[in-house]
């Protein structure tokens, strides 16, 4: 699978028999759901990891219902909060070596939060949570001799006009709804590239790479518009959303392809379709802003100073 054009199925998931594969996001009917469920069926041990205990119950529940034999371990972890992030990575120490890590959970363009750590909710939960997880689990997935970090990003990173640059926690910055997003969509690019390109140079047997969805039918966007996925109008957004875009499961492609495939570091996967918008997944070319290597390089520094870890 050299090319762009070469395109990838559901039935190329090679056996997951004895890895260790840690999904964020699993919320019941999500991506990370979706992802968990195939990546259970072919034999990994999966862990769910979600903002509260009942979700993460409620997928699992789902998920045995269709592999009766299923190997999944519960994690609770709020990305937004980084002591949340410290908690949960503390409890994956008893994991042993992990093989993916697959950063899913994200918020999309909810109304204006700061959070405990006095960071913007969009940046914290897509961005600084991740790039805070990704390094306490880093000596775990350099254990397995061959990790793997996929994270979820988005075609909207299209939009951003700018990476997140500025000071992340001074009130007086201002994003609109869905140009934070499209800011945090960028900047898990621009972590993907920069964390690809630190782990080679230091020589740490761990690959990064990127996935996005296309125009998936997830609750996301209801979640987020209207923080919740049922109910009057909440109903009305999820219905419509689900009616012009393509299923859920097959949303979960690209990231399945980016976790499994036999691919370089930094590699994007998304639908092969018209405007990357559905289809079978393939490999996709991120925008010039997302391949900017300053840009990379300064978030990076700027997540270090945020979260106040360093790594690789």
């Amino acid at each position: 699978m050299s090319a762009a054009t070469d395109t990838w199925q559901l039935a190329d998931i090679p056996d997951q028999e004895g890895r260790t594969v840690v999904v964020t996001g699993t919320t019941l009917g999500g991506l990370g759901h979706v992802t968990a469920l195939e990546l259970a069926r072919r034999g990994a041990r999966v862990v769910l990891a979600g903002r509260t205990e009942a979700k993460v119950a409620a997928t699992e529940a789902a998920i045995k219902q269709e592999v009766l034999a299923a190997d999944l371990v519960r994690m609770s972890v709020d990305l937004s909060s980084l002591a949340s992030v410290r908690e949960a990575a503390a409890q994956a120490l008893s994991l042993g070596p992990i093989d993916v890590l697959v950063n899913n959970a994200g918020v999309m363009a909810p109304p204006p939060r700061r959070t405990d750590d006095g960071l913007d909710l969009q940046l914290a939960t897509n961005h600084y949570g991740p790039f805070l997880l990704t390094g306490l689990l880093l000596p775990q997935l350099v254990a397995s001799g061959s990790g793997r970090v996929v994270t979820v990003s988005s075609a909207l990173h299209k939009a951003a006009r700018r990476a997140p640059l500025g000071d992340p926690r001074d009130p007086r910055t201002r994003t609109s709804r869905w140009g934070g997003y499209a800011q945090s969509k960028l900047a898990n690019l621009l972590f993907t590239a920069e964390l690809d390109r630190r782990a080679r140079a230091a020589e740490v047997p761990v690959r990064a790479m990127a996935a996005h969805p296309g125009f998936a039918g997830s609750h996301l966007a209801a979640n987020g518009q209207l923080g919740r996925s049922s109910g009057g109008v909440a109903s009305i957004l999820d219905a419509a959303i689900k009616a012009v875009s393509q299923p859920v499961h097959i949303g979960a492609w690209p990231t399945l392809m980016a976790a499994t495939a036999d691919l370089p570091g930094g590699t994007f996967c998304g639908p092969s379709g018209l405007g990357e918008m559905a289809g079978v997944p393939q490999v996709v070319v991120p925008s010039a802003l997302a391949r900017d290597h300053d840009a990379a390089r300064r978030l990076w520094d700027l997540s270090q100073d945020v979260t106040g870890i360093r790594y690789p």
